[in-house]
């Protein structure tokens, strides 16, 4: 399969490092694609295509890490956004969608007794462990996933002070001895247990909860006090309405959402119990920002909880998940590629197996290069997400290029 022509992306690529430091900041650098083979630029999206600048079309695999769980240009959600906007949207004072959206959420997740909303997940998971530590009047947080940016959390340290992140100790997925250890060395000072209730480490295969995990973790934040977050900015409204928490049967005091709530849109929530949450009321702790009450993405958040609920989506995403995920088990595991299938059905992955001579970065850069040449875009180093405007032909095309470039990878690189 030919090199797909992205010159103009090129183009602007090269301007773009001139304009802005890097090109572009974080995880959307070249880097962390296939450089030379990706698009740079993305121009339109429609249902669960993307065209880039050259006009190349993709299946779109990534969704945007993950917050189109819908599809792209979503009319109904676009429609109520603009009448919102019509009648303005940032005010001195918050409006009433406030409290429409809080009412919601309280609904449908059940430790969310009080709701708050900022703009990203690193808002969210950076405001709970604020609160955490007001409550308990405790320093240290436990983690488990990738939480964010901000300082106390970032997995680069570049610029951070050490005092900003010493206080946060990090724990294994499915491991509750490397939590118990933790928690027993810090007897009385862990403010919060922090963890993606899915693991999904970077460039590693998606893990779920072991039987008892959770209900483990959740045992022993009761056992220290400890405040227990579910960091669902991934998970939530994916894998059910109320979260992963919900799904797994197991509650949180604090559960974060972003992503998938507005279908694009930047809004993430922070949900919790009345007596945790207090804390904001009484003023003990300081939460503030000039774009928090925005109404544009909260009206947006609240017509696509609209069309989740309406359609069924996330029963149907997770029943047509179930379907590609067996079919994409069966390729990946005839393919003879040296690969695995991970993750669950909303969330599916493919990663390539270590191996002492490190073929397995040969493999994965092969695979990508020849899956984006045939017009499916996924991140080699981050899990997928299926989209509910995912047709049943793109979920079968999806699996057709992906047995043809797994089948090149098996040839090329035995």
């Amino acid at each position: 399969m030919d090199k797909l022509n992205i010159r103009k992306s090129e183009e602007m690529w090269d301007e773009a490092l001139d304009l802005v430091p890097g090109g572009v900041l974080g995880i959307r650098r070249p880097y962390n694609f296939v450089p030379g083979e990706y698009p740079l630029f993305l121009t339109r999206g429609k249902a669960g295509h993307v065209w880039d600048v050259d006009g190349n079309e993709y299946i779109d695999l990534l969704c945007a890490y993950g917050p189109i769980i819908i599809g792209h240009r979503e009319e109904e959600i676009d429609e109520a956004v603009t009448e919102q906007m019509k009648k303005g949207f940032c005010f001195n004072l918050c409006q009433p969608w406030q409290n429409k959206l809080a009412k919601k959420m309280r609904e449908l997740i059940p430790c969310a007794e009080q709701s708050f909303f900022v703009k990203t997940g690193s808002d969210a998971t950076t405001s709970a462990v604020r609160i955490a530590r007001g409550f308990t009047k405790r320093t240290k947080i436990l983690r488990c996933g990738y939480h964010g940016w901000h300082d106390w959390c970032s997995e680069v340290h570049g610029g951070i002070p050490e005092a900003a992140y010493k206080d946060t100790l990090e724990f294994k997925y499915n491991d509750l001895s490397s939590l118990e250890k933790l928690l027993d060395g810090n007897k009385g000072d862990v403010a919060a247990i922090i963890i993606t209730p899915v693991g999904h480490p970077l460039a590693k295969p998606v893990e779920v909860p072991k039987d008892g995990f959770l209900e483990g973790v959740r045992s022993l934040a009761d056992k220290h006090k400890a405040v227990l977050v579910f960091d669902e900015i991934r998970t939530g409204f994916r894998v059910s309405l109320g979260g992963a928490g919900l799904r797994f049967g197991v509650e949180p005091d604090i559960a974060l959402f972003g992503k998938a709530m507005a279908n694009g849109y930047p809004i993430a929530a922070v949900c919790g119990k009345r007596n945790i949450m207090k804390v904001l009321a009484d003023a003990e702790v300081f939460i503030s920002s000039t774009f928090f009450p925005n109404s544009m993405e909260m009206v947006a958040a609240l017509k696509t909880i609209e069309i989740l609920e309406r359609e069924r989506v996330c029963d149907q995403i997770w029943e047509r998940g179930l379907v590609f995920q067996s079919e994409l088990s069966a390729v990946v595991e005839a393919s003879g590629a040296h690969a695995s299938f991970s993750g669950i059905p909303p969330m599916p992955y493919i990663t390539f197996d270590s191996d002492p001579e490190k073929k397995y970065k040969e493999r994965r850069k092969l695979f990508f290069t020849q899956a984006i040449r045939r017009g499916l875009f996924m991140q080699p180093y981050h899990h997928s997400y299926i989209a509910f405007r995912h047709t049943d032909e793109d979920l079968k095309r999806a699996i057709e290029i992906i047995r043809d470039s797994l089948d090149i990878v098996a040839k090329e690189i035995p």
